[in-house]
């Protein structure tokens, strides 16, 4: 199967349109010293329906490695003690830059306005880490409004690049 993989940047904050709605029953918070399994959790539970599987199969060890460096930031969105969503920022360093490693919501959320609001909150994080640049990919494996979502919020493409994934996975 060919996929389609875009990437978008905000280079100025003033680009970036926020649309933060009212979640009072939904916690966002950062999760300084998460466990792997949290990490798989929240990886495995909003990535399974994407085709997400490059860190399927990752170890403990590997993902305490991952979370042990300093770029990458852990933010975990919960209703009443259930994943409602995550992102994870990583700040690289060598370009002045954060990128939106990943994000996304349980399907429970979807059609609530929640992916807009939680993608606001990461955007605002990001920019909070003092970066010259916000990025992120996506892709057409990902949730069929993700890249309208991205737009939405001032990301603008930069790069496409097209590439084969077995069907199977």
């Amino acid at each position: 199967m060919q996929v389609t993989r875009t990437y978008l940047q905000l280079t100025d904050p003033a680009q970036f349109q926020a649309a933060f709605g009212r979640f009072d029953d939904i916690g966002v918070r950062r999760v300084a010293d998460p466990t792997p399994a949290l990490y798989r959790a929240c990886y495995q539970t909003v990535g399974e329906a994407f085709h997400w599987r490059d860190r399927w199969d990752w170890t403990d060890e590997q993902i305490r490695a991952h979370l042990a460096d300093p770029a990458i930031h852990l933010f975990v969105a919960d209703r009443d003690g259930h994943l409602a969503g995550w992102y994870e920022l990583r700040r690289v360093a060598e370009e002045n830059s954060v990128e939106i490693a990943y994000f996304g919501i349980v399907p429970a959320e979807f059609g609530r306005g929640f992916g807009k609001h939680l993608l606001s909150q990461a955007v605002r994080d990001a920019w909070a880490l003092g970066p010259a640049r916000v990025w992120l990919h996506t892709c057409t494996l990902d949730h069929p409004n993700a890249l309208s979502n991205y737009r939405a919020r001032g990301f603008a493409p930069y790069r496409t690049e097209a590439y084969q994934v077995d069907s199977a996975t």
